[in-house]
C-alpha cells in the first residue's frame, strides 16, 4: 500500500483575528476554514498575517509567528530587545507587551487552567484574580528588569554564545541578554570564544558576590582557560555520567533567605529571581501559619529553604523531614540546616521515600514539585496525613490546577492562592496555594 505524502504547511500565511491567551507563551486564531494556529509575538484583539513554523494538513494544529501587525493591541509595545521577534530568540515571550498586560495574560491563563483542569473560579480558590510584580520589577516602559541569575547560553559551531531559538537547536548569538543579572552581564560571556563547549550556563548569586560559570564541553573538546571579566569558580559537565565536577574555585554559591545563607552546589536549584526565594517563603509560612511544637514536610525540598523556615517556627519541640532526589541538594540542605537538631533530610523521589518513612500523621506540608507537578498518587497519600493545612509552590498553572482537583477529591479545598511574575517577558507564573481540610457537618 502507498503511503500519501503528508503536505507541510510551514511557511504559509493566515490573515487572522488573534483570539485569547492560551497556556505556553501564544495565543490562539482561527483560520477562514477554522483551523487552528498557536501564534507567538500576537495579542488578543489583534489582526495580524501569521506564518506557519510548524504542523502539516494532518495536524490537529498550527504553530505560527505573527510576521505583520495590521491592527495592533493598546497593550502592544516595540520589544526592547534586539534580539526578540519571529524567528529570534527564543528566551521571551511577550517582549512586545506592556508589563501590567503580560501580568493581566499570565493571570488569564491561570484563570483558565483553574476553571478547565479543577473546576475553580478565582473566588473559589481564594485568588484576587492579580499576578504581583517582584518588588523593584515595576519599571517605565521601555525598561526591562534585570531578574535572571542563571542563564544558559548555549554556544554556535564556531564558539559564539547565544540562546536558544523558540522550539529549536538553532542558537541566537547575543551580545547581551536584557533579562540577565547584572552579576551575569558583567562577567562577559557573550564577548568571548567558546570553541568546543556545546553550553556555558552562568550563575550570579543574589545572597552574595559568588560567580559562577558550569562549561558544558562537545564529546572529545578540551576545556578552555576561563578569563572573565570578573572572579568566578568554574565547574564542567562530564560527559560519561553528566555530573558537575569543580575545576577551580568553590564548588557552590551563596544564597540568601530568611535571615540565613544557604549554600547551592554545582549548579543546584535556587530561584532565578532575585526576590523569588524570599517572597516565595513569606508567602508560605503566611499561608501556614507554623505553630511551636508542631510536624512538617518539605518535598522536594533542594537546599532546603522551606524546611529552614519551618524548623525555624515550629522550634525544638517541632520537626520537619525533607524529601529531595538530588543527591547533591541533600548534601546541601544537610550542610544548611546543620543547626537544627530536628530537621532530617531524606534522599529519593518523594512517591517513593514517602511511603517508606511510616509517616502517617502531620500538621503542616509544603510541596514544591518539578513542572510536571506531584501526580494523583503522590497528591492521595499527602491528603491522607490529615495536616491542618498544605502549601503548594507550582510554576506550571496547568500542573497546579490538576493536582487541586486531586486533592479536592480527597477533602482539601484551597483556601489561598496567590500568583507573583517571578520571571517577567516570560510566560512563566509562580503560584502559591493554601489548602485545609472541608469541614465535615456535624
Amino acid at each position: 500500500m502507498q503511503n500519501t505524502p503528508v503536505t507541510s504547511l510551514v511557511g504559509a500565511e493566515y490573515e487572522v483575528e488573534v483570539g485569547p491567551v492560551a497556556h505556553g507563551g501564544h495565543c490562539i486564531a482561527r483560520t477562514d476554514a477554522g483551523r487552528v494556529l498557536f501564534v507567538r509575538h500576537a495579542l488578543p484583539g489583534e489582526r495580524v498575517v501569521a506564518r506557519v513554523t510548524e504542523g502539516e494538513e494532518t495536524s490537529r494544529f498550527l504553530r505560527a509567528d505573527a510576521v505583520t501587525i495590521l491592527d495592533p493591541s493598546k497593550d502592544r509595545v516595540e520589544a526592547p530587545c534586539p534580539f526578540a521577534g519571529p524567528g529570534r530568540c527564543g528566551g521571551c515571550d511577550w517582549q512586545h507587551a506592556k508589563p501590567g498586560a503580560q501580568r493581566r495574560l499570565k493571570g488569564e491563563v491561570l484563570a483558565e487552567q483553574l476553571q478547565r483542569l479543577a473546576g475553580l473560579t478565582p473566588e473559589e480558590a481564594g485568588w484576587d484574580g492579580t499576578v504581583m510584580p517582584a518588588e523593584g520589577d515595576k519599571l517605565p516602559a521601555g525598561e526591562v528588569p534585570k531578574w535572571r541569575t542563571r542563564v544558559q547560553y548555549a554556544v554556535d559551531a564556531e564558539g559564539h554564545a547565544g540562546l536558544r531559538k523558540h522550539r529549536s537547536h538553532e542558537v541566537e548569538v547575543v551580545d547581551h541578554c536584557m533579562i540577565a543579572a547584572e552579576g551575569v552581564s558583567e562577567l562577559g560571556i557573550e564577548k568571548r570564544d567558546w570553541e568546543g563547549m556545546a553550553a556555558v550556563e552562568a550563575i550570579a548569586a543574589s545572597g552574595s558576590h559568588d560567580r559562577q560559570v558550569i562549561l558544558t564541553p562537545r564529546p572529545g573538546a578540551r576545556l578552555p582557560l576561563v578569563e572573565l571579566d570578573k572572579p568566578v569558580s568554574v565547574m564542567r559537565v562530564d560527559e560519561k555520567d553528566g555530573g558537575v565536577h569543580r575545576v577551580h574555585g568553590r564548588a557552590f554559591v551563596r544564597e540568601r533567605a530568611d535571615e540565613r545563607t544557604y549554600r547551592v552546589g554545582s549548579g543546584g536549584f535556587w530561584q532565578v529571581h532575585p526576590k523569588a526565594a524570599q517572597t516565595l517563603m513569606l508567602a508560605v509560612m503566611q499561608g501556614l501559619t507554623p505553630r511551636k511544637g508542631e510536624t512538617a514536610l518539605d518535598l522536594y525540598c533542594g537546599v532546603g529553604l522551606f524546611a529552614g523556615a519551618l524548623a525555624d517556627r515550629v522550634g525544638d519541640q517541632g520537626a520537619v523531614l525533607g524529601i529531595e532526589s538530588g543527591k547533591r541538594a541533600v548534601e546541601d540542605a544537610r550542610h544548611n540546616l546543620a543547626g537544627f537538631p530536628r530537621v532530617r533530610i531524606e534522599q529519593g523521589k518523594v512517591e517513593a521515600v514517602l511511603p517508606r518513612t511510616g509517616i502517617t500523621e502531620v500538621d503542616l506540608i509544603v510541596l514544591d514539585p518539578p513542572r510536571a507537578g506531584a501526580g494523583k498518587q503522590t497528591v492521595h497519600h499527602l491528603a491522607g496525613l490529615g495536616a491542618r493545612r498544605i502549601a503548594y509552590v507550582a510554576c506550571d498553572p496547568a500542573a497546579l490546577a490538576r493536582d487541586l482537583a486531586y486533592f479536592a477529591e480527597r477533602g482539601y479545598k484551597v483556601r489561598t492562592l496567590r500568583a507573583f511574575d517571578l520571571f517577567p517577558m516570560t510566560h512563566h507564573v509562580e503560584c502559591v496555594a493554601i489548602l485545609e481540610p472541608v469541614k465535615k457537618d456535624a
